[in-house]
This record gives structure tokens, sequence and C-alpha cells, in this order.
């Protein structure tokens, strides 16, 4: 197996194969696109070449005599070696949504790790109005719209810090452009009093869902 890494070229032979073997590989990750993900490697002593690949593409080798050789920039390493052996932490800068799939860590053919990268988009997020008048006994309807997130976000709805139970409102998801996905969700009520609702939109990457608001005005028509 013959790998090239711009000017080095590395020739694995499957039967030179020793003593050594990953002591620990990688383990899933899953960011917003633009930030960074890392995975790391431990290996056993003995080892030569160590390997990272990202969908089957070798994007960054490391020998134990002369360190890494990275192919791009946002491919880059921290390497650490202790009691437990060596350990190779891959970083990949400014992830894109063709970086989610499997990442590997090979340690000459001897050994093989592999996880799963999950990369998403956090979209826009909207209600078109910010306040609204609502007379007594009129059914309104407020619509939320999220464009642009891989994947597509879960929708929920708020009012005074409690869910909306969902069969007030419809979701309606598209195909958006780019692998990336829109969700339109019309909310429908009858209120008694001002409230504030709330619109969420949440995708795992995200540590809070986010949210758009619109301040629903009361008008009592006997006063």
């Amino acid at each position: 197996v013959l790998y090239i890494f711009t000017n080095h070229v590395f020739l694995f032979l499957p039967g030179l194969v020793c003593c050594y073997s990953i002591i620990s590989g990688p383990t899933n990750a899953t960011v917003l696109a633009g930030s960074e993900a890392r995975f790391n490697c431990t290996v056993s002593d003995g080892w030569v070449i160590l390997i990272w690949l990202s969908n089957g593409n070798p994007v960054l080798s490391i020998s134990s005599s002369q360190g890494p050789f990275e192919t791009s920039g946002r491919f880059t390493s921290q390497n650490y070696t202790d009691s437990n052996g060596f350990t190779s932490e891959l970083i990949i800068r400014n992830t894109q949504l063709s970086d989610s799939g499997k990442v590997e860590c090979s340690v000459q053919q001897a050994d093989t790790r592999f996880a799963f990268l999950s990369v998403q988009v956090n979209g826009s997020l909207a209600i078109k109005n910010n306040t609204l008048t609502v007379k007594e006994n009129e059914t309104i309807e407020i619509v939320c719209e999220a464009l642009g997130w891989a994947p597509a976000p879960d929708i929920a709805w708020m009012t005074n810090d409690s869910f909306i139970d969902k069969s007030k409102y419809v979701t309606q998801y598209s195909q958006g452009s780019n692998g990336l996905h829109n969700a339109l969700s019309i909310l429908t009520l009858n209120l008694t009093d001002t409230e504030i609702l709330t619109c969420l939109a949440d995708i795992e990457a995200l540590p809070n869902p986010q949210n758009a608001t619109v301040t629903c005005i009361f008008v009592n028509s006997t006063l």
C-alpha cells in the first residue's frame, strides 16, 4: 500500500506488522460548521507511521522519527507522549458539511479505529412581526421560518415558559440549496390575554435552541 503526502512517500508492507496497536481510537463528534473538531488516537510503543483519514482520504500523517506531515492547513495535529503511549490529536479547523463522515486512525495497516463526524449548520430563524394586536375571539396564525439548516431543525413553540401542545402548530420541511434544509411552522391560537410567543429551532450541535419571539397584545372588544 502506497500513501503519498506532498513530497513524502510511505510504503506499507502488510507482512511487516509487529507488536504495536491502537490503545484507544477516536470517538464520534458533532460540531457546528466553522468550528473545530478534535479526535484522539493513542497507540502503543513500536509504531512508525500513523495515518489520519477523512472519508477514506489521507489528510495527515505522523512519523515517529520526523513528526507530522500536513497536506492541508485545515487538518493539523497536537501530539502527546506519556506512560500510556503516544497520542495524536487530529484537529479539523473551519469544519464544513463535506467533512461529515468517517474519520479513521490507521497505524501501518496493523490496526485501524474510526469514528464519525457530523457537521451541522445553524441557519436563520425569524417571525415576520415583532408585535401583533389580537382581538377577543380572534383566531391568529403566527408564522416562524427557519432557513439554511443542516440537518432540518426540530421546531417547538412556547408561551409563558411552557411548551405549547403540538396539535396547535404545523411544521412543513423543504429542501434548500447546498444540502441545507428549510422549515415553516404555523401556530394557530385563540388568546385571552397578552402573551409572548416563542418559536424554538434546535439541532444537536447547538448548546441552546435558537429562538424568535412575538408579543401578542390582547385587546378586549368590550372596552
